[in-house]
Parts: C-alpha cells; structure tokens; sequence
C-alpha cells in the first residue's frame, strides 16, 4: 500500500496565542515548509512542541492528516483548509490513516515511521479554529489523524511516497483506538494487542485502563 505526502508541516518560531482564562502560545499552527525537512527521533527540524507534557516525545514525534479528511471537514465547514492547519506535520493522499493499524510502519523519504497512535483533540484545537462544539464534533466524526515514533531518522519532503512497508497481523487500527478511548470504552480490551506501540507517556496508563475494563467485562 502507498500514497504520497502532500506537504511537510512545521510551527516555526512565531508561535500564536490561543484565548483562554490566560492566554498561552500554542505550536498547533503549522505550516509548509519547501525542500527537504530533517526528521530527528523527537520531531522535524523546525518544529516547536510547547506543552511537552501532552504533546511530542518519541510516541509522538511527528503527526499526520489526510487530504481525504480534511476535504470532509473543509466542506462540513465551508472553509479552506490547508496543510498543517490540523497541527499536522504531514498531510497525505492515497492512505486510510482512521485505518492505519497501530504499530505498522511506513517509509517516507529516506525515513521509517511507525503509527503509535491516534490524536485526542483538545481546547486549544477549538480555540484555535474559533469553531464552537469542535472537539465534540470531531469526536463524534472519529477521523483524528495518527502519531508516528521514528524508527529511522533521515528526511522527508511534499511529493515523497509513503509506502507501508509493515503491517501487524492485530488488526487494531488508530479509529479502533480513538473509539475505545472516546465513545466506545466498552472496546478498550481490543487495543490489548497493540498496548507495546503506544507511545511511552499513555503505555502505562492505557494498560491499566484495558486491564480495569477486561475484568469488568469477565
């Protein structure tokens, strides 16, 4: 399977202020970058992760949205929207990412990617976009885009293909995990399989998590 990167993303240093109670800066505006973007074990070159203790570190390295799934938004909303404006720092074509199965990889450029998990949407994402019920909105939608860990640094620019060159047998995709997470807690025992891929920060906690509901269910 493969599809191709429309365009590499990064936050730069001119970081936003999002309004709030106190108003914070905020890395989720990404943009285009042209040529070629180093990618490091923690993120692209270029990139500012702000809040480091909800976003970034080696499970989430880097974060990828489909074309496919923005044009369903763009026209939900009736606005443009462009790569990076879901805080991505891929925006791809040609692959199902809600389908993505956790811990598959892909080479992009002269990199190895592996999908660990999928994107949990936040305040800052509705404040952002300035549109009201958006995060429930984009729950109740369930097409979050997925994290990626680096397996191998090297570099990556718009018009690479992204080819899956592995894929588990588990089957338990980034959708399965986002409605396990959201919506359907009932089905937290079906990422059981897939718990050794997440990234380090939630590995722990989700494993508890699975193993409170698995004897609940018993």
């Amino acid at each position: 399977m493969s599809g191709r990167l429309l365009a590499v993303c990064v936050s730069g240093t001119d970081l936003p202020t999002v309004p709030d109670r106190k108003p914070k800066r905020t890395g989720i505006d990404k943009r285009p970058v042209a040529g070629r973007v180093a990618v490091h074990p923690l993120g692209l070159d270029g990139d500012l992760q702000v809040n480091r203790r909800y976003h970034g570190g080696e499970g989430q390295a880097v974060y990828a949205y489909a074309q496919e799934d923005a044009d369903w938004w763009a026209a939900e909303l009736d606005r443009e929207l462009p790569p990076g404006r879901f805080g991505e720092n891929l925006r791809t074509s040609g692959l199902d990412l809600t389908g993505a199965v956790l811990g598959e990889r892909w080479r992009v450029g002269t990199a190895l990617l592996e999908v660990t998990d999928c994107r949990i949407p936040c305040a800052n994402f509705e404040r952002f976009w300035g549109v009201a019920q958006l995060v429930k909105r984009f729950t109740v939608h369930g097409a979050p885009g997925a994290y990626l860990r680096v397996i191998e640094t090297g570099d990556v620019a718009a018009g690479d293909p992204v080819e899956v060159v592995d894929r588990p047998a588990h089957g338990v995709t980034v959708g399965t995990a986002f409605r396990a997470y959201t919506t359907q807690k009932r089905r937290l025992p079906e990422l059981a399989p897939a718990v050794p891929v997440l990234p380090e920060r939630t590995r722990d906690k989700i494993a508890a998590r699975i193993a409170t509901r698995t004897a609940q269910q018993a």
